[in-house]
């Protein structure tokens, strides 16, 4: 959930508030929670954590069953730790950051981190994903061009939100990746919606009060990662209780997590 400038040195991104914006922003639609599975795919260990990790903690409460598919393990997202060591951390801070929010299911696809390249193989590994666990809910990162105004997105979050939105598809086609069938993997059409975080266009909400805490120790749980940061690492709590209060007052609530939402079948 950073991003590098011209100095090329590590910036959060900011502007993704739409609460903080000059006009009040439209509301929000209340999620439909009236299911059972989700399988959450993000391009990076700690994508999950700006937010979606506390509507994660909630689902978890409910009684669903949320698994984690990250594409990479992050390996090239610390600047003085050689990629074969950051790897390793990074998957382990992941496993404590689901841990946070009551998530024992993870699993690493092995793609690189930096140069995700959108296309088959890497469909195929989301769809191949989505056939294992069965969900009825996918979640992915903003796959737009930005988070708003002056915060562009990175290549990865883009690539793995495009791929997963095709890969919800291609899981319940047995014509599609037939090789899977062969692997035991029989097609999946159970994928209801692909919910995106962190869009600068969200159209759905959760709300999350109650939950935060669980989200700010599910972020926090990346120590090595905030660290590298130095200066410009967030304040986990003023931060996620910032972006849960601007989408808490589009649907009404204290807090809240806001995603656009892509129907697959009818909500």
């Amino acid at each position: 959930m950073y991003v590098r400038g011209a100095s090329d040195e590590p910036q959060p991104v900011v502007g993704h508030n739409l609460a903080m914006t000059a006009s009040a922003p439209p509301p929000l639609e209340i999620l439909p929670e009236d299911w059972d599975r989700a399988l959450c795919v993000p391009a990076h260990p700690d994508d999950m954590e700006y937010g979606a990790a506390a509507a994660v903690a909630r689902w978890v409460a409910q009684g669903k069953h949320v698994a984690y598919a990250l594409v990479t393990s992050g390996e090239a997202g610390i600047d003085g730790v050689a990629p074969e060591e950051a790897g390793p951390l990074r998957e382990e801070e992941q496993r404590a950051a689901c841990a946070a929010v009551g998530v024992q299911d993870v699993e690493f696809l092995g793609f690189p981190d930096g140069t995700l390249e959108y296309g088959l193989p890497l469909r195929r590994a989301i769809a191949a994903a989505i056939r294992r666990h069965r969900p009825d809910v996918v979640v992915t990162v903003n796959l737009r061009d930005s988070y708003g105004p002056g915060a562009l997105n990175m290549a990865d979050h883009m690539v793995t939100g495009r791929a997963t939105l095709d890969a919800a598809r291609d899981a319940g086609n047995r014509w599609v990746f037939r090789d899977l069938i062969e692997e035991g993997l029989e097609p999946w059409n159970g994928v209801r919606m692909v919910l995106a975080g962190g869009s600068p266009e969200p159209t759905h909400a959760v709300d999350i009060d109650g939950y935060v805490e669980a989200g700010v120790a599910s972020l926090k749980a990346h120590r090595a990662y905030l660290d590298a940061f130095g200066a410009n690492a967030p304040d986990p709590e003023e931060m996620l209780e910032g972006i849960a209060r601007g989408a808490g007052s589009r649907i009404g609530v204290p807090l809240a997590a806001s995603f656009e939402v892509y129907p697959l079948r009818l909500l």
